[in-house]
């Protein structure tokens, strides 16, 4: 896996690199009344999760911090310098790491939140390198603010979607949030799902990181099966959704068990008129990190037979954190030139729209 993305020329596009906010007293001045004077720089920085540091850098890599006392990826330049540069990133998709949308108490403060964030984000970062491409933050627990918030800044140039967290209290997929997609689908914007802060696995929060961290994918299939069962797909045509961060490898099962149930029990969601492997193939793309290296490669390249063409996944990288993937050792050397361009580009540009 030593191949350098660099060297086969391909314009590298990054699906998931987070953006973090440094100085909380510059991210203030972004937040309206009454928002503003109910937060104190020293005791609010959003939601943690709440286990301990599982490594020795803490939740990012060492050399990601920038030295200054603020969190990692909360410095451009450094950014640019270690990963965009270094790597020859064409376009990075930003996905912070702050979510109002899982927010539980105090839905109006996290629509506050969401409209000082996105106004944050094409300040400090989008203005300033037109490589990065931003998520649209909304607080989905009020749908029709959130989708006023889409339609307010959803077509800014490097805007090319918008973030929900994969909560684990509920199903994203209800209509009670069908506003959000509808946003989406006439700005023309993905939806990406990222796991948040507050995500648990099917037994809540296990004792150990490590645990959780191998577990935490049932969030994703769950909130997919939503979708795609309260009929999302079939509601909004031109919807496109992303797991982000999700590992991509439990595909092909969940396909196949979802079909044969769909096959079984389809007289109870009606609406959904087509098998849901189609759905997910046509709709719904994956991003590599974190990549399971499987001991035999050739296992991997067979997921995509299994899963039914090589169109369903993405590059990302998860900077800055701990488990970040370098685009020079990513992908096995199993995948053959054309498959490893369209990981790296092609079937990012072609799902966000992008040039590079």
């Amino acid at each position: 896996m030593e191949e350098s993305a660099r060297t086969t020329d391909i314009p590298v596009i990054d699906t998931d690199v987070h953006e973090m906010i440094g100085n909380p007293l510059e991210f203030l001045q972004y937040v309206d009344e009454p928002w503003r004077s109910r937060i104190h720089p020293d005791n609010w920085m959003g939601i943690s999760i709440p286990y301990s540091w599982p490594t020795t850098g803490g939740l990012a890599r060492p050399d990601a911090n920038p030295g200054n006392g603020y969190r990692a990826g909360s410095d451009l330049g450094l950014m640019q310098r270690q990963h965009l540069d270094e790597f020859g990133i064409g376009k990075a998709v930003l996905t912070g790491l702050l979510y109002p949308s899982e927010f539980k108490t105090q839905p109006e403060f996290a629509c506050g939140i969401a409209k000082a964030y996105n106004d944050w984000l094409i300040s400090n970062w989008l203005e300033k390198d037109p490589r990065l491409l931003g998520s649209v933050c909304v607080a989905a627990q009020k749908p029709e603010e959130a989708a006023r918030e889409i339609d307010r800044i959803g077509q800014h140039p490097q805007i090319v979607q918008v973030i929900l967290p994969v909560i684990s209290h509920d199903v994203l997929g209800r209509e009670h949030y069908h506003p959000v997609y509808a946003a989406a689908q006439r700005n023309d914007l993905a939806v990406g799902f990222h796991q948040g802060a507050t995500v648990e696995t099917a037994v809540g929060l296990p004792p150990y990181y490590i645990e959780w961290h191998t577990a935490i994918e049932q969030a994703w299939q769950s909130q997919l099966i939503g979708l795609v069962v309260h009929g999302v797909f079939d509601k909004f045509p031109d919807l496109r959704v992303a797991m982000i961060e999700s590992s991509w490898t439990w595909l092909p099962h969940l396909m196949w068990r979802f079909d044969h149930n769909y096959r079984s029990l389809r007289r109870e969601i009606p609406w959904v008129t087509r098998l849901p492997s189609d759905i997910i193939r046509e709709r719904v793309k994956f991003t590599t990190q974190p990549m399971e290296i499987a001991e035999n490669p050739e296992h991997l390249l067979q997921t995509f037979d299994m899963v039914g063409n090589d169109e369903f996944l993405m590059f990302s990288s998860d900077y800055p954190h701990w488990d970040f993937d370098s685009p020079t050792r990513a992908l096995p050397t199993s995948f053959s030139p054309e498959l490893r361009r369209k990981i790296f580009h092609d079937n990012a540009a072609s799902f966000y729209g992008i040039e590079v």
